[in-house]
């Protein structure tokens, strides 16, 4: 995708051989989904509550893991970028980004923070 500032798959068995494909753009992230039938969702940046990493055995081993996004967003509370290269890497990436989105809409944490209810269900 055009002007992404990191895109990858989904990986299996550290290979990126799935139809699973992430996109990070300035302001959302986009996750695509499928061969045939193609299924994408986003997440615009300055909803992002808060982030973790998720690492299996299996994981650390082929140098990869799992961030999970926990959102201010109705349809996707936790949003999943699983399996990539880097993670932490793009965690960073990903962080700055969501700050200066926030920034740039004049948006300060307390203002999501109603929007929080039952986010971590």
């Amino acid at each position: 995708m055009k002007d992404s500032f990191w895109h990858d798959r989904m990986r299996i068995l550290g290979l990126p051989i799935s139809f699973t494909r992430y996109y990070l753009l300035k302001d959302k992230l986009i996750h695509s989904k499928g061969l045939f039938m193609v299924n994408e969702g986003e997440i615009m940046l300055y909803r992002i509550l808060d982030v973790e990493i998720q690492y299996s055995l299996l994981d650390r081993i082929l140098g990869v893991g799992t961030i999970v996004l926990y959102g201010a967003d109705v349809s996707d509370k936790k949003f999943y970028i699983k399996r990539i290269k880097n993670p932490r890497e793009v965690l960073n990436q990903l962080n700055e980004l969501v700050e200066a989105e926030r920034v740039r809409l004049g948006i300060k944490g307390k203002e999501l923070f109603g929007s929080m209810t039952g986010a971590y269900a």
